[in-house]
């Protein structure tokens, strides 16, 4: 085998030895001779060997005789005179019914810039150096150039292919075909077999050195002007995906999409020139581009006819190539009809953005392997759902894409996921706007179980909030989002009202991964993603506040991961009428309407202690923000807390009448050291049996460190542990009141501290 840098070699040993030898005669040494053992160029070096006769006249017929005849840096994948006789056989042409064009696409196809032997061919050109085994292509001479394209429109255009991704198209770029091949080096780097090869071309035995169709029988034929690969088929020219589809009905719809809703014509003045210089003509002409839905923030993955790949590097098309999943008109059709449609009119009522996602689910920025589906995945960050043999129906290694027809569409997360149901319903658009800035990447987790309550744009205005772009003031953050009080004019905009949206959205949001909401008949507590709690009971479901009006359930959908329910109100955390949230002090209140309530004692005692501000229903050191529990004793546990001490009150027998406004300051510290103790900071608990342990409360010990209350929790249960080791049980009927981002509970003892 000649060495991969043999070309190089030769030229370096001959400035060495003329360097060298620079004192000898002209007649003892002639330096410009050329060395007798240098090989021929390209062209003579097929010559010679003798079974290249119908490619020296394909050559012939291309005007590429000089160019591999002269000086030059070339790789070229030579089909022998079998291959040719196999190839027109196939095609049914001849060489004497082959024209120059058809001549030239097959030469310029199999030629590729630079020399390199079988090893170097698997090494990636990078930037920094070369990198071992990480190539499978390589850029020929071969270009569409200018073309004629028709518009989804109907316009007609004379075109050009873009050649960057960014819609910045380069004057000077041909936008060269590429050509793959396969190499044991190659795909033993990459986790690849003989499995990957034969599955695009299963007629073709894999040899270690394969060139797209053939298998090269003599490797590494050395000539002065390149390196010459001899194969035994004739790999044509492949289309890109945007050529390839244009002439495949079976697409016609998913073309249609990208056609309509992605394509773009742009004048390109230096083009039309050199097409002038070029042709005598004076059509405009103009690039092919596909940036269409710009204003929207999305565009395509990768533009369907540019064949450099990202072009991040000069070479990167060498490592890697687009992918793409091409569902037929047949499945495609029915689930634009039933998925998309569903509250739709037509394509063109609902977002373009939807179209663009559609689209992208089927487009992979790198090459997917028919061995590794699983491992790939699309820019929406989803796996290639497919399976390699029952899904797909047909499979080709394009100019710049690996292309799948598929009896599937891609199960795309956007269009199945309890996400779905609001980004696919215009009713819903103010919750999926919402969802876009905080929570749209969790609940599009196809392997974890959500529930979300809809908030449609109308149950969002009977509450007072709008989103209005038309609204929004220059310099002043968010105001577009806006609220109104139901039965007034005044409007109020900004960061704060957008703050209050995304919390009752957060709210409406549940995580359940033991499907834990698919029933709502019954009743219990469940903690939203944002860490507040809503209660259900009975198919009504209740957010914050004691005197919120419970949502009844009209309606419910199933989705891939979860299941989302359609209600008669918004799951609010602040009274009608109002943005700002009831204190916890005013829900307590709400709890106690009279001293012999089941929370009337500790209420009390609680609005006349030092911690408690009737103004305003405030609790000193309970902030507006912060998670709390409250562990409120029921009756019987405050009169016992009375007759043992632990809370001031008066007489002289086993049973003793409460003070509730105590005098003395060592009173008033007793009923403030006891209010803080049955109040968890920081921390929201419901009997949800999901937490449990040593929790700090708001008591601070002589030290100022948190004394704890140990909660053991399970579901439909809870006990709780004081400092002494005493017990007290949640009474779980009176329970889970749910206050501002607190939950409030009954129970049947106190607890003590010292």
């Amino acid at each position: 085998m000649m060495h991969r840098y043999s070309i190089r070699y030769w030229l370096v040993l001959s400035v060495l030895i003329s360097t060298f030898l620079g004192s000898c005669t002209k007649e003892e040494l002639d330096i410009y001779k050329r060395p007798e053992t240098l090989e021929p160029p390209i062209y003579q070096v097929l010559t010679k060997r003798g079974n290249f006769k119908t490619l020296l006249g394909v050559i012939d017929k291309s005007g590429y005789q000089r160019t591999l005849s002269s000086a030059g840096y070339w790789t070229f994948f030579a089909p022998n005179d079998d291959a040719f006789n196999k190839y027109f056989t196939a095609s049914g042409q001849s060489l004497n019914a082959m024209d120059s064009t058809k001549a030239r696409e097959i030469v310029q196809g199999l030629l590729v810039f630079n020399a390199f032997d079988k090893n170097r061919l698997a090494d990636y050109q990078a930037p920094a150096g070369w990198q071992d085994s990480r190539s499978f292509r390589r850029k020929t001479a071969y270009y569409t150039g200018f073309y004629d394209e028709k518009s989804f429109d109907g316009n007609s255009f004379k075109s050009v292919a873009t050649n960057r991704q960014n819609g910045n198209y380069i004057v000077g770029d041909n936008n060269n075909k590429h050509i793959a091949y396969f190499t044991d080096e190659y795909l033993s780097a990459r986790g690849l077999t003989a499995t990957d090869y034969n599955y695009f071309y299963p007629n073709v035995s894999y040899s270690g050195f394969n060139v797209m169709n053939s298998k090269v029988v003599n490797a590494d034929i050395f000539a002065e002007n390149g390196m010459i690969h001899e194969i035994d088929d004739v790999p044509t020219v492949q289309p890109s995906i945007d050529e390839y589809i244009r002439n495949k009905p079976e697409y016609s719809v998913f073309r249609n999409l990208i056609e309509k809703y992605a394509a773009t014509f742009g004048l390109n003045d230096a083009m039309t020139i050199k097409y002038a210089n070029l042709t005598g003509r004076g059509d405009k002409v103009y690039v092919k581009n596909y940036n269409k839905q710009a204003s929207s923030g999305k565009y395509l993955t990768f533009a369907p006819n540019c064949e450099n790949f990202l072009k991040n590097a000069e070479n990167d098309a060498q490592l890697d190539m687009w992918s793409i999943f091409v569902p037929t008109n047949d499945v495609l059709t029915p689930y634009i009809n039933s998925v998309l449609l569903e509250n739709y009119k037509s394509l063109d009522a609902m977002p373009p953005g939807i179209i663009i996602d559609l689209i992208n689910a089927h487009l992979f920025p790198s090459t997917v392997w028919p061995t590794k589906f699983q491992n790939s995945f699309n820019a929406l960050g989803e796996e290639a759902r497919f399976n390699a043999n029952a899904n797909v129906v047909e499979k080709k290694i394009l100019s710049n894409a690996m292309f799948y027809g598929t009896n599937k569409v891609q199960e795309s997360n956007l269009f199945s996921s309890v996400y779905s149901k609001s980004y696919l319903d215009p009713k819903y658009s103010m919750m999926t706007r919402i969802l876009d800035m905080d929570w749209k990447n969790t609940i599009l987790n196809p392997r974890v179980n959500y529930v979300l309550f809809m908030i449609s744009d109308d149950l969002f205005k009977a509450a007072g909030y709008d989103y209005d772009i038309s609204k929004s003031v220059a310099n002043v953050a968010n105001s577009e989002w806006g609220y109104t009080a139901p039965g007034t004019t005044t409007r109020t905009s900004g960061t704060s009202i957008l703050a209050n949206l995304q919390r009752i959205v957060a709210t409406s949001v549940v995580y359940t991964p033991n499907k834990e909401l698919d029933n709502l008949s019954g009743s219990g507590v469940i903690d939203a993603i944002n860490g507040e709690y809503i209660r259900f009971d009975g198919n009504k479901v209740y957010s914050t506040g004691t005197k919120a009006a419970p949502l009844t359930i009209l309606s419910s959908k199933t989705a891939s991961n979860g299941k989302v329910y359609y209600t008669n109100g918004v799951l609010n955390f602040a009274p009608a009428n109002t943005t700002i949230a009831d204190p916890i002090g005013k829900d307590l209140a709400n709890l106690a309407p009279t001293l012999t309530s089941d929370f009337g004692y500790f209420f009390e005692y609680l609005k006349n202690s030092t911690v408690y501000t009737a103004a305003t229903n405030a609790i000193a050191n309970v902030s507006e923000g912060t998670f709390y529990t409250l562990f409120i004793p029921n009756n019987a546990a405050i009169q016992a807390a009375v007759n043992d001490g632990v809370l001031p009150g008066t007489g002289t027998g086993a049973t003793k009448t409460p003070v509730y406004n105590p005098t003395s300051l060592l009173d008033k510290k007793k009923v403030e050291d006891f209010i803080n103790y049955h109040i968890l900071n920081k921390k929201a608990v419901a009997t949800d049996g999901k937490e449990s342990g040593a929790m700090e409360t708001l008591l601070k010990d002589g030290n100022g460190d948190a004394v704890n209350v140990t909660v053991l929790n399970s579901k439909g249960a809870m006990s709780l542990s004081d400092a002494k080791l005493r017990k007290a049980t949640v009474i779980v009927n009176k329970s889970n009141n749910l206050s501002n981002r607190a939950v409030i509970h009954l129970i049947d003892n106190y607890l003590k501290s010292n």
